[in-house]
């Protein structure tokens, strides 16, 4: 069984760990990089973790974070999903659509009318992943900011309680 909940102050450190594992492990996976993350200080991590629209999930007893994923209003009508990682030791255990769907459940509580993201091109799992959640390609494309020489698309799943057009 899968829990997620919002992160709270008290997660800062959690947050940072997980963050930085997959900046470090996977870091093609991100516009940020491990270096730009690892030199902020605990103020940088405790606001994260207090603000905004992230989610932890965790498997059964396993007191850890599983996973991370977080969405934030790009503007009244859009959230961008971000943050998106799962930790290989719950690849296939359904974490990514539980963090998926909270955090679309999480803009739509805010009335926005998409949820918008990016990921790298070769990333296929995640791509299918979101797919499955019921993401389609918009056909934008632009280079990964943390490494220009690969290239992320971007996807977009509409919402049904969006805000009036």
């Amino acid at each position: 069984m899968v829990l997620v909940r919002k992160t709270a102050v008290a997660d800062w450190a959690a947050l940072r760990d997980i963050r930085l594992e997959g900046l470090r492990d996977f870091p093609a996976a991100f516009g940020s990089s491990y270096p730009q993350e690892a030199a902020r200080d605990e103020a940088h991590w405790r606001g994260r973790s207090s603000g905004g629209g992230l989610f932890f999930a965790y498997l059964g007893e396993v007191r850890e974070p599983a996973g991370l994923a977080g969405g934030y209003l790009a503007d009244p009508a859009t959230v961008e999903l971000v943050a998106m990682y799962v930790r290989p030791w719950a690849w296939g255990q359904r974490v990514g659509e539980a963090l998926v769907t909270t955090v679309i459940g999480w803009a739509a509580e805010r009335r926005a009318a998409s949820v918008q993201l990016w990921v790298t091109e070769t990333n296929t799992h995640a791509r299918a992943l979101y797919e499955r959640c019921g993401f389609a390609l918009t056909g934008e494309r632009q280079p990964l900011p943390s490494d220009p020489s690969l290239t992320e698309v971007a996807m977009a799943r509409p919402l049904e309680t969006g805000l009036p057009h």
